[in-house]
């Protein structure tokens, strides 16, 4: 005997919709989230720093893996022939030690702020002068 296939739930009222519009912030994924926040770093230190313009801020969920290596935040690449300076963020390790919409906030734009300045070969005080005291 052949398995029935379900057309409606077990009430009969239909298929289930989405449980929050799009519009509202419920709807949005943790990766969503996550580079919104890159986003805003990236948007706070353009306006100091004009050349970011021409650099890609690129989100990954994970890092390459190198065996025996304490796992980057993130990373940057300077310009090359024909592709762009690059400055990455990883997502999970942030995500895993962060614990709070603020603490990640907080530890994205120090890991962006980090990258930048090994990119421009400056300290991370002089790109954003309130590093490290948030």
């Amino acid at each position: 005997m052949e398995p029935r296939t379900r057309r409606r739930d077990r009430h009969g009222r239909g298929m289930r919709g989405p449980v929050a519009p799009p519009q509202v912030p419920l709807s949005a994924s943790r990766a969503d989230t996550f580079r919104d926040l890159v986003l805003d770093s990236v948007e706070r230190l353009e306006r100091r720093w004009p050349q970011l313009a021409d650099v890609e801020f690129l989100v990954l969920d994970v890092p390459p893996s190198a065996p025996g290596e304490a796992v980057p935040l993130g990373g940057s690449a300077p310009a090359a022939k024909d592709d762009p300076a690059r400055v990455v963020v990883y997502r999970r390790p942030v995500e895993i030690r962060s614990k709070s919409r603020d603490e990640r906030a907080l530890l994205i734009h120090e890991v962006v702020v980090e990258q930048v300045a090994e990119l421009l070969g400056l300290s991370p005080e002089s790109v954003d002068p309130r590093y490290g005291q948030d």
